[in-house]
């Protein structure tokens, strides 16, 4: 992502590519970008860009001539325009023929020579804006580059400010008091100061002062310098964050060229930020941050290990804690178990009168059966003489049978008693 010294060398490319070029007509967006049009037009204007922290301005001022009733009745532009233009992710600026247009140009200034040659703001994935007759954002500090003792002197005068609560390798991305300072770049400064990147802000910033001592001097050091002057330096976390984007700055097109795309000095440059042998960690914003050694006290990661570390305390306090903890653990695996087993109970009914039911409803008959049973009794009913006719003979055969039975019984056992009179008559005889 763009940072503050890639947004100045950007503002560079610009005024010295568009160095004596007169541009011509309207301005052209297109058609698949979202931001807003740019209402401007003129036979013949020039173009120039400053920078300040994270965003760069382009003025439009048309050239003026001796024809203004003219210009009154086209509808051109009399008076400059600032458009503000923030990179995002990708955004950059081309200079190229008209045939040469970059494939993701959204926004085009047509110079006014035959063939014509193009200004363009490419933006890959369409991450960055402009704003047409735009100011810088008031949300923004200083910038760390041009506007040194302004912005040293808001972060001083605000170190109080609950923002500073926080890792200071969070905040030096907060544009409101780091206005220019991105990724890399806090990797970086936090490397070369020593600075671990999960310290309070407020613990770094709060006995520096508003008046850098070294102002005056040249901030880039070179091998002449005394160990002193180095040691001063490294210790001065806002001097830093001066120094280091100028640093960026002074490799000049190497550092940025969109034309060539050539990073090898800037990759040499770095020192941290995404070199073999360093660290990462995501902050609490999901961020990547390099580093060399201890994280800091607060990092997510130091939080998981202090956790770890209190767990393992064996003092007399935390064995009271684990006793009491121990036993209100007991209590809850009780009656957790309890209500366990009454779940456990009630499904199990739960199951049975499910079954019962199932095989109550595959016993049950259909209200259609029931019905044309009902009918066929009340019908029976209905008609008793030819149900008795019919039935009678068969009452009749069953007392029959049954008369049958026992007087064949009977006769048998009167034929036994009989015998047994006879033998008892003979044994007395």
């Amino acid at each position: 992502m763009p940072e503050g010294p890639e947004l100045h060398l950007a503002s560079l490319y610009v005024n010295s590519m568009c160095e004596g070029v007169v541009f011509s007509g309207p301005v052209r967006k297109s058609e698949v970008s979202k931001n807003p049009d740019v209402p401007f037009t003129s036979e013949a204007y020039r173009i120039t860009a400053t920078s300040r922290g994270k965003e760069v301005k382009l003025t439009l001022t048309p050239i003026k001539k001796d024809e203004p009733k003219r210009r009154m009745k086209t509808g051109q532009a009399e008076q400059p325009i600032d458009i503000v233009f923030r990179f995002g992710m990708s955004g950059y600026f081309r200079f190229t023929r008209e045939d040469e247009l970059p494939k993701h140009a959204h926004l085009c200034f047509y110079s006014k020579e035959k063939p014509s040659r193009v200004l363009s703001f490419v933006d890959t994935r369409r991450f960055g804006s402009w704003e047409p007759n735009g100011t810088w954002q008031p949300n923004r500090g200083p910038c760390v580059l041009f506007e040194y003792k302004k912005f040293r002197e808001n972060v001083v005068s605000n170190v109080s400010d609950r923002a500073f609560d926080r890792p200071i390798c969070e905040v030096l991305l907060n544009q409101k008091y780091f206005n220019g300072i991105g990724n890399y770049l806090r990797a970086e400064i936090l490397f070369r100061s020593n600075i671990p990147p999960f310290v309070s802000a407020r613990a770094v910033l709060e006995g520096l002062d508003s008046d850098d001592s070294c102002e005056n001097e040249n901030p880039l050091k070179k091998e002449t310098d005394t160990k002193k002057q180095m040691k001063h330096e490294m210790s001065d976390l806002l001097r830093l964050c001066h120094a280091v984007p100028l640093e960026v700055v002074n490799l000049g097109g190497k550092g940025y060229d969109p034309t060539k795309k050539e990073y090898s000095d800037f990759e040499a440059w770095l020192q941290c930020y995404c070199v073999d042998g360093m660290k990462s960690l995501q902050d609490h914003n999901g961020r990547t941050i390099w580093f060399r050694g201890d994280p800091g006290p607060m990092s997510p990661k130091a939080k998981k290990w202090a956790k770890k570390v209190n767990d393992h305390d064996y003092t007399d306090k935390k064995k009271v804690k684990m006793r009491s903890s121990s036993r209100h653990l007991h209590n809850s695996v009780y009656l957790s178990s309890v209500s366990f087993h009454q779940v456990a109970k009630r499904k199990r009914e739960a199951k049975v009168k499910k079954t019962v039911i199932k095989q109550e409803g595959v016993t049950k008959t259909p209200k259609n059966e029931k019905d044309a049973r009902l009918k066929e009794a009340e019908s029976k009913r209905r008609k008793p003489a030819k149900t008795h006719e019919v039935n009678t003979p068969q009452r009749e055969t069953r007392s029959s049978a049954r008369r049958r039975k026992t007087s064949s019984v009977e006769a048998t056992a009167g034929v036994a008693m009989s015998k047994n009179k006879n033998v008892l008559s003979t044994g007395e005889e």
